[in-house]
């Protein structure tokens, strides 16, 4: 009598997740990827709209953008999710993605409102860096979701945090490979920038809202681009510089610190679950009786 067993190796130096390799944990078909790049463009739009538009335009002069880009984020990035789950999401990416999406919202409202402080972003860098663009692209998403749920933070702003969020794992993922003390570096160098980033890019979502009338500090619907960066960079300089210097020093000192134990943890976790090993079978004869 023969039995159906599977082969292949989860562990050893050459297997998938060993130190230094690139684990795809969620693996990105074209369509996958079609949607990224489309829903990413879609981002750029609703969070530069005030920047983008023809200032001769109706869209230009209406203050409404926001709150309709805010409708249109959840469906865009529930688009992307199928399509990347359809490519490659298996159960234990799913564990993985739900165990490290948990972790990211107990630990967002340790940080979150004092000074700028953000303990979450880093976790988006160092999963994303493990296992892969296409998995850290949905951990921003969910762990967002999942901490707004936690802390009460649901509103219109949710959708552009949860696709900031998402691109900062992406960009994780996309990092070169690099080995030893310079990743680190590579790692918190990039948490720095992407730390940036995200207040900017959040920044664009409110400024709208956010500075009143007939100040230097105002977006001017219908105003030349030109005149509207300009008083967007006066409103970010005044009113956000702090918080987003705080979230990128965060970024650096929690992956200098322990970057080095939580890449070796997650490798060593990737390396057990062997996401990237095929699936192979082979007779195996019962022993004798």
């Amino acid at each position: 009598m023969t039995t159906l067993a599977p082969s292949g190796s989860s562990g050893g130096p050459g297997a998938p997740g060993a130190a230094g390799d690139r684990t795809r944990a969620i693996r990105l078909r074209p369509r996958s990827v079609a949607a990224i790049v489309i829903v990413s463009l879609a981002g750029v739009v609703a969070f530069g709209w005030p920047l983008l538009v023809d200032p001769g335009t109706a869209f230009a002069h209406s203050t409404d953008a926001p709150l309709v880009f805010s409708l249109l984020m959840p469906l865009l990035l529930a688009v992307v999710m199928a399509e990347v789950s359809e490519g490659g999401l298996d159960v234990k990416a799913i564990a993985m993605l739900g165990v490290l999406s948990a972790v990211g919202a107990a630990l967002r409202p340790l940080g979150a409102g004092t000074a700028g402080l953000e303990t979450v972003f880093f976790l988006l860098v160092l999963g994303g860096r493990v296992f892969g663009a296409g998995f850290g692209f949905v951990l921003g998403a969910t762990t967002l979701f999942a901490s707004a749920l936690i802390t009460g933070g649901v509103g219109p702003w949710l959708p552009f945090q949860m696709l900031g969020a998402a691109w900062v794992g992406l960009g994780g993922g996309l990092l070169p490979q690099v080995r030893g003390r310079a990743e680190i570096v590579l790692l918190a160098a990039y948490g720095a920038v992407s730390g940036l980033l995200y207040g900017l890019a959040l920044n664009l979502m409110f400024w709208p809202f956010a500075a009143g009338l007939d100040t230097e500090l105002s977006f001017v619907a219908g105003a030349p681009v030109l005149e509207n960066l300009h008083r967007f960079g006066i409103f970010s300089l005044a009113t956000s510089l702090g918080w987003d210097l705080g979230r990128a020093l965060t970024n650096v000192v929690l992956i200098s610190l322990t970057g080095g134990v939580v890449l070796r943890t997650l490798r060593r976790a990737a390396r057990k679950a062997a996401f990237e090993a095929p699936v192979e079978f082979s007779e195996a004869q019962r022993p004798a009786g």
